[in-house]
């Protein structure tokens, strides 16, 4: 049995680092939001209006427990994923689970430069609002994503051959 999960705040390189992780090692890759989206055949944003958070959750914990049964996968969870129910256990039960840091500054490069993929949330802050907005996310969210089994540091993502060099680092950080 084989199964990494990565997870980490919004912009951490979770499906970034583990697209190249799993290309390397010969594996699926699959980022959550993209399955949920993929099955239901709607965006996260237009589940999340219709079925409201605590809906929206439901939904993405069963999709975690359906795709935890994989073999040779690695799986990019959702940022807030850890946080609900008892995925974070339930993804320390099924197979390694890595803690993707990044710093609040690297985070906020990311997602500034990204702001246009990203939840609307995000989309609509200022430079300001959006720096206090990470800082805050972190704070509530890391009691969850330490619970992860590794943690491993992701701020330096920004090219190809830094990608690389990472997913082969934690190659072997987790034996594989």
């Amino acid at each position: 049995m084989k199964r990494i999960f990565l997870v980490g705040y919004m912009g951490s390189g979770k499906t970034t680092l583990g697209m190249i992780l799993a290309q390397e090692k010969g594996w699926t890759f699959i980022d959550l939001d993209w399955y949920v989206e993929e099955r239901f055949h709607k965006s996260v944003q237009q589940l999340f209006r219709e079925k409201g958070e605590d809906g929206f959750r439901e939904l993405e914990r069963q999709m975690l427990h359906e795709v935890g049964d994989f073999e040779e996968v690695v799986i990019s969870a959702g940022g807030g994923t850890p946080c609900f129910f008892d995925n974070m256990e339930y993804m320390n039960s099924r197979g390694e689970t890595v803690f993707l840091q990044a710093k609040p500054e690297t985070l906020f490069e990311r997602l500034r430069t990204a702001k246009t993929k990203r939840p609307l949330l995000v989309m609509k802050k200022s430079d300001e609002e959006l720096r206090d907005f990470i800082v805050s996310g972190l704070n509530k969210r890391e009691i969850f994503y330490a619970k992860a089994k590794h943690r491993f540091p992701s701020d330096e993502l920004e090219s190809h051959e830094q990608i690389v060099a990472s997913a082969r680092k934690l190659a072997e950080l987790l034996n594989i």
